[in-house]
């Protein structure tokens, strides 16, 4: 007896299925847009279906649709909050610009024009620039390509952000060597970034710092040994610099008076 009641409750979740997959895919054509795949929204949504008919009790109601359709929406929400932004703005962005995909249509018509941040934000009862991030926030959905080209026939994105000082080839070192600099003490920093970004001489700092120049000299070979060290401990690692400095520590001390050792400017120091 046990084992017909399973089989007919099977049978019962089947049908509810079969029933209302027009329903399913009803629901995921609302949520259809540029760079989601349909195919994938309409799976997402058959499994809220089969999801609302496991959990579907008669005696709690007799509308399978009205239980069914909040179950399938709440699948679809989830899949798209989770799956498909490149870059994933915070849960607040996220909810904002689903309420401005709806609230813009309906009050575009109703001023007969595009409504501004300001309108949009007095309709929501939020600040206009909680308005303008969420709007900017389109973009980490789907980014451009940094390959992409110029309509005017310009450089593309990628060659346009590249510094002819600061290839993008080196950008992985920049960062590292970022990093590394932010643990060096400040009145070091502050001597490399004088001696390497404001080019000052020897004898300069040692007056600022009130030593002499052999004290100064001797200090940044510490300074650029101890960088040097620190960025192949980290290459060795995690590999994650996997060109960063490969001079040797003696090579690199007895250079560091002159400037040459240092070709990266530690302009955030």
């Amino acid at each position: 007896m046990a084992a017909q009641t399973g089989r007919l409750h099977d049978a019962f979740q089947n049908q509810l299925v079969l029933n209302y997959l027009d329903l399913a895919e009803s629901l995921a054509s609302r949520y259809a847009a540029r760079g989601r795949e349909r195919s994938d929204l309409v799976q997402v949504a058959y499994l809220g279906l089969v999801k609302a008919a496991r959990g579907f009790d008669e005696e709690k109601g007799e509308s399978f649709p009205a239980y069914a359709a909040p179950t399938i929406s709440g699948e679809l929400k989830r899949f798209l909050r989770d799956r498909c932004w490149t870059v994933r703005p915070p849960r607040r962005i996220q909810d904002m610009r689903t309420q401005l995909l709806h609230t813009a249509p309906d009050l575009s018509q109703s001023l007969g024009r595009v409504p501004s941040a300001e309108e949009l934000a007095s309709e929501l009862g939020v600040t206009p620039a909680e308005v303008r991030e969420a709007q900017a926030a389109g973009s980490s959905m789907h980014p451009d390509s940094l390959d992409s080209p110029d309509p005017w026939g310009g450089p593309t994105m990628g060659e346009g952000l590249v510094s002819p000082d600061q290839p993008i080839e080196h950008l992985e070192e920049l960062v590292c060597l970022n990093e590394a600099i932010q643990e060096l003490d400040p009145d070091d920093r502050e001597m490399l970034y004088r001696r390497y970004f404001r080019e000052e001489t020897q004898v300069e700092l040692g007056r600022r710092f009130g030593i002499s120049q052999m004290q100064v000299s001797r200090r940044l070979s510490r300074i650029l040994v101890w960088l040097q060290r620190r960025l192949l401990d980290e290459d060795q690692a995690s590999r994650s610099c996997p060109t960063a400095a490969k001079t040797s520590s003696t090579e690199t001390a007895s250079r560091a008076g002159s400037g040459v050792a240092a070709k990266v400017s530690p302009r955030r120091a």
